[in-house]
């Protein structure tokens, strides 16, 4: 078997408020293997993001145990294990498309070709090849959440990391990036840590679907889905999918009940 690309044991964050602590996570276990896809739902102020923010070493927890590929948190960010794809596309206005792109592989001083090659290499990933040249407010949205992408996919990160990064979309221009999505992940093999609110997003994206509760975040369900990993957007009015999106609406539910 192999081993875990992340491992988290009876995990907590409390934060301490001017008003007293508020207990953001709680007793949490989950294992991610290699090559999973994960999605995390539930409801606002559940932890979904701050889970994320804990993998990412930009939060420290509090309680129990998290480690990314083996190492804690910290010490994989140093080692660049992750990509990490925030709700907004967080683009400079001032630099190109190639130039945001670029950005992280400057900072990280790798050379002028290697450079050159890897942004050519992941703007072809993300189908946005003919836009190098141009300005972030040149695109429509859903092309800017891709050219975020490719800047999260920039320096081959095993894990990519995605906070809610279609939520502000139409549902047709984020039926057409999950479906890039989930062919984005079948060519690179990357471990996808994915927060959303939408049922069928979880759904039709997953391996595992991590479903949490009311603050405290807590883990009421793992779902390891049965669907093929080729899924055509048609997959979503299957039987086995509507009985999976059920169990996730159910859930739901249980963990509201058990915050009551």
């Amino acid at each position: 078997m192999s081993a875990p690309v992340i491992e988290a044991r009876r995990l907590g964050l409390t934060f301490h408020a001017a008003d007293g602590p508020v207990h953001a996570l709680k007793d949490v276990d989950l294992t991610i293997g290699p090559g999973e896809f994960v999605s995390f739902i539930g409801p606002s102020g559940c932890g979904k993001t701050t889970f994320l923010r804990c993998v990412a070493a930009l939060e420290q927890p509090t309680e129990g145990t998290l480690s990314v590929n083996g190492v804690p948190p910290d010490e994989a960010r140093r080692r660049r294990a992750y990509g990490y794809v925030f709700q907004a596309a967080g683009l400079y206005p001032w630099r190109t498309i190639a130039g945001n792109v670029r950005l992280p592989l400057e900072i990280m001083g790798f050379p002028r070709a290697e450079r050159a090659e890897r942004v050519r290499r992941v703007l072809e990933l993300v189908e946005l090849q003919g836009f190098a040249s141009k300005f972030p407010w040149q695109l429509s949205g859903g092309m800017q959440q891709r050219a975020s992408i490719a800047r999260a996919l920039a320096f081959d990160a095993e894990i990519l990391l995605m906070d809610e990064p279609f939520g502000a979309l139409d549902e047709i221009v984020r039926d057409r990036l999950n479906e890039e999505l989930l062919k984005l992940w079948a060519r690179t093999g990357k471990t996808i840590g994915f927060v959303t609110h939408s049922i069928p997003e979880a759904v039709y994206l997953s391996t595992k679907i991590v479903v949490m509760s009311p603050r405290p975040g807590r883990i009421t369900d793992v779902i390891d889905s049965p669907l093929p990993r080729e899924r055509p957007l048609e997959i979503r009015d299957s039987p086995e999918f509507i009985a999976i999106a059920h169990r996730v609406r159910e859930g739901l539910r249980a963990g509201h009940g058990d915050a009551v």
